[in-house]
């Protein structure tokens, strides 16, 4: 049950506290690696210590006689995996110990189960292994010959029209490998009762997984069962399954015992995927007075040997700005590196911290205040597509979130801002991210006791799923939210969406209001004919505050449902609603729906003692309708935080010998911390987006982070003088600076 919230706010548009935080801060919730069962066993994988070469023969005889060893898995005895085929998404489609063939450093070569985790880890250490043919990793950006550059979107003739424009900008920009740290490490815990699986995952996708992994384990879906109460956070790192789970189930199957795995902090650099890193050429031609006639983006991405993701840089470049000539082209490396994965906001991030570090240099060479520029060329359509956008308002964000920031006040020279004895720079950069919704089924059972438990097979990765579920069930009843029980997080229940692309709550408004009216209108015809209503019709009769009443009578008249219920002898009535997903339905299609913001960053710089910080920032965010303010706000706080990181610390560093990651542990691996996080202000500006949903909520996890390091970068060159165009910010980069 929730705890207990003010009657007297509504249960949309107020910041509720959320309903799953008792559990999480007495330590009731139960996490994947939490959960123990009797007589269960610890694995333990073993990864090749090559990036690129074969494996010439493991030698398990030691770990094999070690105490409470159960196990040691190789290719020649871990049973067969099948290939994923088309039965969802998974990032890595060749299944784990498949060959000798090692595609990257830490590729699982074997697996140890023993009765303990020590006993596991100090066998997983004996086992050895030896290699042929091994070379060091390629790890290249450029293209080779095989590797062509393709056409992502086009019109006009972009190249004519740099060549003839009166202000150009042409610089590259990168972005280096990133890895998802969540606190909570990826972790599985199968059981197997002789037919089917029970498998307790980190997954943010518990139907997506159970369906990767009854085609791979070779088994119905019927006889997998997914379990994801709570998840630690994901960022995209535990959308789709990895190689692990498949190992934990093979390994539970073949001895009928549970089994735990859980990846080491180590093992979240190599084996669990990455944000990949990005090399991005930005033309920009504009005439005198500030309006875009030219846009090109070409930019490089790596990926692993074997899979097919793309970091999609271009993916909010055609329609952000107006501009009757773009380009842009992309072109994949395939490298001995481990298979790359979605990181909270996966293609946009990386591609606006080029497009919104162009946008800014534009402005410098033709003179033009940066906020002012981007008013210039706000497009009135998606050019792209020649759609209309279903609502945008990023005027207002940069209108709004300059005077809130004062932006007024900003002097332009460089380093020409000083307060305290520090130097300041403001820096400004714009940020989308699509809206759409996913295919979502949600059942809502009106029950005897007065209660109502709503239950969607979704999932909640720390997002606040739980919370809007139960203030979109008590905004539809009209109820407290206390009398709400939530129930997600098994793939046994209706199938919900995936917790990515910030879609989930604009997946589940329309799957809600059809389960509410489906079980209010059962009560109704339950309430008709009988007890208080006897002469009365279903059609005669409404639902108000969790009462039955007539029409024409106030609700305070009516009786309570669960009166209704009792003198029907019911223990509850049903109610099943489904929402269609938008990238498929032809109505959708009639319009351009994202989401859209805009960041203000102020820097301070202290050249004495080299020392930089983000000191303030104010969002503003056109996400149509905000549902819960709280839970929003904390969103975007969070987004930021990573955005600071991605600006200033973040950078995943391999070994060039062997492609081993040299800082895989949090404290060689620099991220945001209290000490380093900024004043914080949001402001969500209020235009509910109708066109998506009938409440006019879009999702907010991800364009929070979209942006935001170009923000932080124009910011440092206002300070300093110095234009970095290769994240991360390096102090080294700032000591070049001019500005004492």
């Amino acid at each position: 049950m929730a705890p207990d919230a003010p009657r007297t706010l509504p249960a949309l548009g107020h910041g509720h506290a959320r309903v799953d935080g008792p559990l999480k801060v007495s330590g009731t919730a139960r996490y994947s690696s939490d959960y123990h069962f009797p007589g269960l066993l610890y694995a333990v994988p073993v990864g090749a210590t090559i990036a690129s070469g074969e494996v010439a023969a493991i030698d398990d005889s030691a770990a094999a006689a070690m105490p409470g060893v159960r196990k040691v898995y190789t290719r020649a005895n871990i049973g067969r995996f099948y290939k994923p085929g088309k039965s969802g998404y998974i990032d890595e489609a060749r299944p784990p110990l498949d060959d000798d063939t090692i595609h990257y450093y830490g590729q699982y070569v074997a697996m140890v189960v023993a009765d303990t985790f020590e006993q596991a880890t100090a066998a997983a250490r004996a086992v050895k292994v030896s290699y042929r043919n091994v070379t060091a990793p390629d790890v290249r950006m450029q293209l080779n010959a095989e590797e062509k550059q393709t056409t992502d979107s086009e019109r006009g003739n972009v190249d004519t029209a740099l060549a003839s424009a009166p202000v150009t900008v042409d610089q590259t920009y990168t972005t280096p490998p990133e890895t998802h740290n969540p606190i909570e490490l990826h972790a599985s815990v199968a059981t197997w009762d002789g037919k089917a699986f029970t498998l307790y995952e980190t997954t943010q996708s518990i139907i997506n997984h159970r369906d990767v992994m009854a085609q791979m384990l070779g088994v119905p879906k019927e006889n997998v069962r997914i379990v994801t109460e709570f998840l630690g956070s994901g960022f995209g790192g535990k959308l789709w399954p990895w190689p692990h789970a498949l190992l934990a189930a093979a390994a539970a199957r073949d001895l009928g015992k549970p089994v735990k795995l859980v990846v080491t902090r180590q093992m979240m650099f190599h084996n669990v995927g990455h944000r990949t890193n990005t090399q991005q050429r930005m033309r920009l031609g504009a005439t005198h007075d500030g309006k875009l006639v030219a846009l090109r983006q070409d930019f490089l991405y790596r990926t692993s040997r074997t899979d097919h993701s793309k970091e999609d840089c271009g993916e909010v470049t055609a329609f952000l700005y107006s501009t009757p000539n773009l380009k842009i082209t992309s072109g994949r490396a395939r490298r001995d590196i481990a298979p790359n994965t979605a990181m909270r906001g996966p293609g946009a991030v990386p591609g606006l911290f080029a497009v919104e570090s162009a946008m800014d240099e534009l402005a410098l060479a033709l003179k033009i205040d940066p906020v002012e520029l981007r008013l210039r060329n706000e497009p009135a359509i998606d050019e792209s597509t020649s759609l209309p956008f279903s609502s945008r308002h990023m005027k207002e964000c940069l209108t709004e979130g300059a005077a809130r920031f004062g932006w007024a006040r900003r002097n332009p020279g460089i380093g020409a801002m000083r307060a305290d004895g520090k130097v300041i720079g403001w820096g400004v950069a714009g940020c989308a991210w699509m809206a759409q919704r996913l295919d979502a089924e949600v059942s809502l059972l009106l029950n005897a006791d007065g209660s109502v438990r709503v239950a969607s097979g979704t999932q909640d990765i720390g997002t606040g799923t739980y919370t809007m579920l139960a203030q979109m069930v008590a905004h539809d009843l009209g109820i407290a939210m206390d009398r709400i029980q939530v129930v997600i997080g098994d793939s046994a229940l209706p199938p919900g969406p995936l917790s990515g692309g910030s879609m989930v709550t604009g997946s589940l408004v329309p799957a809600v209001a059809q389960a509410t009216g489906k079980a209010v209108e059962q009560l109704l015809e339950t309430a008709a004919g009988h007890g208080a209503f006897a002469n009365a019709r279903a059609d005669q009769l409404t639902f108000t505050e969790g009462r039955v009443h007539r029409k024409e009578e106030p609700a305070a008249s009516g009786v309570p449902f669960e009166q209704v219920l009792g003198d029907a002898r019911l223990a509850h009535v049903e109610g099943k609603g489904k929402s269609r997903n938008t990238f498929g339905d032809a109505e959708a299609k009639k319009f351009s729906m994202h989401s859209y913001g805009v960041h203000f960053v102020e820097v301070t710089w202290e050249p004495a003692i080299a020392r930089l910080r983000v000191s303030r920032v104010v969002t503003a965010i056109d996400a149509g309708r905000i549902l819960n303010p709280m839970t929003g706000r904390n969103q975007i706080e969070g987004a930021i935080a990573m955005g600071v990181g991605m600006a200033l610390f973040e950078e995943t560093q391999y070994e060039p010998r062997h492609g081993k990651a040299i800082n895989s542990n949090l404290a060689d691996y620099v991220m945001t911390t209290h000490a380093d996080a900024p004043q914080i202000d949001v402001l969500f500006l209020d235009y509910p987006d109708t066109k998506l949903n009938a409440l006019g909520a879009r999702g907010i996890g991800e364009i929070g982070l979209a942006g935001f390091a170009a923000a932080v970068t124009n910011a440092v060159h206002h300070a300093t003088g110095v234009r970095v165009r290769d994240l991360p910010v390096k102090i080294e980069q700032l000591l070049t600076s001019t500005v004492v």
